[in-house]
């Protein structure tokens, strides 16, 4: 009999550890869908089963940053800079492409983002921005055809609008509108 009552036991200490470790992979699943949104799906179709596991080391890696909102001296700075270079898009549209990448760089320096490669960017970026990341990856991809000199001028206007997107969400500008047009 006492065999019997350890084998239950044992069945149910197996059971009640395998529901307990579902549950566990279900609310981790669903924090992450909630934290990267969209991000999320596309992460799953280039990773597959890894993808929630390179997800939860992005946090990770994020979570040890000393990210802090840009101080409003530098965000008017930020905002000057890109006026002039919303400017300059009319006459010079590739080089205002060029130095809005290189703005949001710098915005995201200054709000203690690495700027490394732009792969680690995303990465980086996707953890607490993951709503302009569809932004930063258009973005780039025309910022490629500029260099390789296959962009049209609506590739570029495109660019800068995808920067914009990124540099407003980056600067968190109460108010402003999350895309404006060129």
């Amino acid at each position: 009999m006492s065999i019997q009552i350890g084998f239950v036991l044992l069945v149910a200490v197996v059971a009640i550890a395998a529901l307990v470790f579902v549950l566990a992979r279900r609310r981790r699943t669903a924090h992450l869908k909630e934290r990267f949104g969209a991000e999320y799906e596309r992460t799953l179709t280039a990773d597959g089963k890894d993808a929630e596991a390179h997800l939860a080391e992005r946090e990770k890696r994020v979570e040890k940053l000393q990210i802090h909102a840009v101080p409003p001296e530098m965000r008017q700075s930020f905002a000057s800079s890109w006026q002039a270079d919303q400017a300059r898009f009319v006459d010079e549209p590739e080089a205002a492409v060029a130095e809005a990448d290189a703005l949001v760089q710098r915005v995201m320096a200054a709000r203690g983002y690495p700027t490394g490669s732009v792969e680690q960017r995303g990465s980086d970026i996707s953890v607490d921005h993951p709503g302009v990341m569809q932004n930063y990856r258009a973005a780039h991809a025309f910022a490629l055809k500029r260099e390789r000199g296959e962009a049209s001028t609506e590739d570029l206007r495109q660019a800068f609008v995808h920067y914009r997107a990124l540099f407003d969400e980056l600067l968190d500008v109460p108010g402003v509108a999350a895309v404006k047009a060129i």
